[in-house]
């Protein structure tokens, strides 16, 4: 696998095409174990040009450096439970958009969540949960409006995880940063969902 140039910026179009080459290279088993010479990591230490940002859960089995066969320094990844918008994660966005100026940005949900399912437990069992993941599955909650309730658990799971990402899109999309660099025509968002028994990124239209 290639790099790209660190020196060379490039489009979010081709920051997609990047992804995609990469989840494929995974899923033939053709994926790069990550080395690094000496010169790139002194290169890194001073500055970074990831071509994406990556807001994904913290599952053990979705790490997005591995699924995308990405290299140092290629990736600018966010990992929370759910990968739900808290204003800490909203930060580390604003970050990635002001500074690094990546011009990819995926939200990564994964088939199964246990959060997403701890949401829906609440909405639909009126499920408790430990103060602090209560805190976080409410973020969740508001995407979760048109599930329906009388469909069997794992159609209402599969829907719910997908409704979570393109909740987490929105956010990002009506932020004043997201309008800012989606006004600059150099931006991209995008949503994907995780296949973890078969290792396969499908990519979501547009929210």
């Amino acid at each position: 696998m290639k790099t790209h140039d660190q020196n060379m910026p490039i489009s979010a179009r081709e920051g997609l095409k990047r992804l995609m080459d990469g989840n494929e290279r995974f899923l033939n088993g053709r994926g790069f174990n990550p080395t690094v010479k000496k010169e790139v990591l002194a290169f890194l230490a001073r500055q970074q040009h990831p071509y994406a940002t990556i807001l994904g859960c913290s599952d053990s089995r979705v790490p997005p450096e591995l699924i995308f066969d990405a290299n140092f320094g290629e990736l600018f990844v966010i990992r929370v439970a759910g990968n739900v918008l808290s204003p800490e994660v909203a930060a580390s966005m604003q970050y990635a958009g002001i500074h690094l100026k990546t011009p990819l940005f995926v939200v990564l949900g994964h088939e199964d969540c246990g959060a997403v399912k701890a949401a829906l437990d609440m909405k639909l069992g009126n499920a408790v949960q430990p103060s602090r993941i209560e805190l976080l599955v409410r973020n969740i909650l508001p995407s979760l409006e048109n599930i329906d309730e009388r469909a069997d658990r794992a159609s209402q799971v599969a829907c719910a995880v997908e409704a979570n990402v393109r909740w987490s899109m929105r956010q990002i999309a009506e932020s004043p940063e997201g309008r800012a660099r989606a006004a600059e025509g150099k931006y991209m968002l995008l949503g994907a969902i995780f296949e973890i028994a078969t290792g396969r990124v499908k990519f979501l239209e547009s929210i």
